[in-house]
């Protein structure tokens, strides 16, 4: 699977429940590399979330990692606070913003 249908399946998701997105209103920039390069960006406004590549928006926190360890990640089979602390996971920006991407990947 592509980082790009892993994204649109977790943005599916998180539309289909407004509830876990609610009071969210922040963009998560991934700059994924690996096989699969590339920039993305999920944005939650509104209780809606969409995701595009490239940057055209300011992101709260940005997130550095391989194809792989995000598609681990989005499938649970990488917990995301061990993947940060043995540095899979770079994160710049906002920490607790970082956090609230939780609720998208649940």
């Amino acid at each position: 699977m592509s980082v790009k249908e892993v994204l649109t399946r977790l943005v599916d998701k998180a539309n289909d429940s407004p509830d876990k997105i609610k009071n969210i209103n922040e963009v998560f920039q991934f700059e994924i590399n690996g096989q699969q390069v590339g920039t993305f960006q999920v944005k939650v406004n509104d209780d809606k979330v969409e995701v595009v590549e490239g940057t055209p928006y300011e992101a709260a926190c940005v997130f550095a990692l391989s194809d792989e360890h995000f598609i681990s990640l989005a499938e649970g089979k990488l917990n995301p606070a061990m993947a940060v602390m043995t540095g899979k996971v770079k994160i710049k920006g906002d920490m607790s913003k970082a956090l609230k991407l939780q609720n998208l990947l649940k």
